[in-house]
C-alpha cells in the first residue's frame, strides 16, 4: 500500500503510517530500529531495494531523505516536504517513507526525521552516496548509534579514507570495510591451521581499492609488519600472500566467486568467496549496532592496547 502526501509534515506523515498499517490489519509495530538513508534521486531506488531487502532479516522503518535541488526562484524560496509512505508488501517486512525535501527545509531534515523515529529503538543512518567527512557531526549522524558510508562512492577514495581516519568516532564504519568480512574470516582461519609467525606480507588488488587499503592497514597492525601493495587487474581484492619461515599462506581470487587457499605443506583448496550484494553488507552490519573496534584499527592503522 502507497499513500502519497504533497506538501506535507512529521504528525501527517505519522498519522498515515497509522492508517496505512491498519488498512492492511497489522496495527502493532514489529521492527526493531530505524533506517535513515540519505541520498539522492538517482540513487535512491537500489538503495531503498537494499534497505528492503536486509529488513526481512531486520524489521525496521526506513526513512529515506531525498534532497532536492532548486530549479526555480519559487524552489529555493518555499520549503516543502513531500513523502510517499509504504507499507505492508511495498515495504519488505517493515514501512518506507520516502521524504522529498525543498528549500530550507533541506538544510534542517533532521528536525523532520526526529519525530519519525520508532521510539525507544536504534537508529542506523547510511549515505549510500556523498556521505559527510566527519559522519558523527553530521546532524543526521548525530541521531545514530551506526553510521555506514561506501568509500566505492566516491572518486578519490584514498583522499576520503584519510579523512575519515582524523574525523572517525564510535559508529562510524563503511562498506568497504564490509566487503572483508570473509577475506578476514578466511585469512584467521589460515593462520590459525599454519601457526607460525608471518614476517612478510602483500595485498593484491586494483589501482586505489580503499578494501585494498583497509586490509593492508589492519594487517599491518596486527600482525607488525609492513604489506605491499601490488596493483592486479582486480576486480576489487584478487589476492593475499602472508610470507612465513615455513613458505607462504596465500589466498588467491584472480576472478568469479571462487579462491584458492594455499597453506605450507598442504593441496590447496578452493573456497568461496564471492562478492557479495549490497543488501547483505546491510544485513551484516545491522546484526551489531556497537562501535566496530576492528575497524577502527583498520582505518587508523593503529592496534589499541585492549586489540593488540
Amino acid at each position: 500500500m502507497k499513500i502519497d502526501l504533497t506538501d506535507t509534515t512529521a504528525s501527517k506523515i505519522n498519522k498515515a503510517l497509522v492508517r496505512g498499517r491498519r488498512a492492511i490489519g497489522t496495527p502493532a509495530v514489529g521492527m526493531v530500529l530505524t533506517m535513515v538513508i540519505v541520498t539522492d534521486e538517482e540513487n535512491a531506488y537500489d538503495s531503498i531495494k537494499a534497505a528492503e531487502d536486509a529488513s526481512r532479516e531486520h524489521p525496521s522503518r526506513t526513512l529515506v531523505v531525498i534532497k532536492r535541488h532548486a530549479r526555480t526562484l519559487r524552489d529555493r524560496t518555499h520549503s516543502r516536504l513531500d513523502a510517499e509512505v509504504r507499507v505492508g508488501s511495498e515495504a519488505g517486512t517493515g514501512e518506507t517513507v520516502v521524504l522529498r525535501t525543498y528549500g530550507e527545509v533541506s538544510d534542517h531534515a533532521d528536525s523532520v526525521v526526529l519525530p519519525l523515529l520508532l521510539p525507544d529503538a536504534p537508529v542506523v543512518v547510511w549515505w549510500p552516496v556523498d556521505a559527510p567527512d566527519a559522519p558523527a557531526k553530521d546532524p543526521l549522524g548525530a541521531l545514530a548509534q551506526r553510521r555506514i558510508t561506501d568509500l566505492y562512492a566516491v572518486e578519490r577514495p584514498m583522499e576520503v579514507l584519510d579523512t575519515r581516519s582524523r574525523t572517525y568516532a564510535p559508529g562510524d564504519t563503511d562498506l568497504a570495510w564490509t566487503r572483508l568480512t570473509l577475506w578476514r574470516s578466511m585469512l584467521a582461519a589460515a593462520l590459525d591451521q599454519a601457526r607460525t609467525e608471518v614476517t612478510s606480507a602483500a595485498v593484491e588488488a586494483e589501482q586505489d581499492n580503499p578494501s585494498a587499503e583497509l586490509l593492508s592497514r589492519w594487517l599491518e597492525a596486527r600482525l607488525g609488519v609492513t604489506v605491499d601493495r601490488v596493483v592486479s587487474a582486480g576486480p576489487v581484492v584478487t589476492a593475499v600472500r602472508l610470507g612465513t619461515a615455513n613458505g607462504e599462506i596465500v589466498i588467491d581470487r584472480p576472478e568469479g566467486p571462487l579462491a584458492t587457499l594455499t597453506l605450507p605443506g598442504q593441496p590447496p583448496r578452493t573456497l568461496a568467496l564471492k562478492v557479495r550484494a549490497t543488501s547483505e553488507l546491510i544485513a551484516e552490519e545491522l546484526r551489531r549496532l556497537d562501535a566496530d573496534e576492528m575497524y577502527a584499527i583498520a582505518l587508523t592503522g593503529e592496534a589499541t592496547k585492549e586489540n593488540a
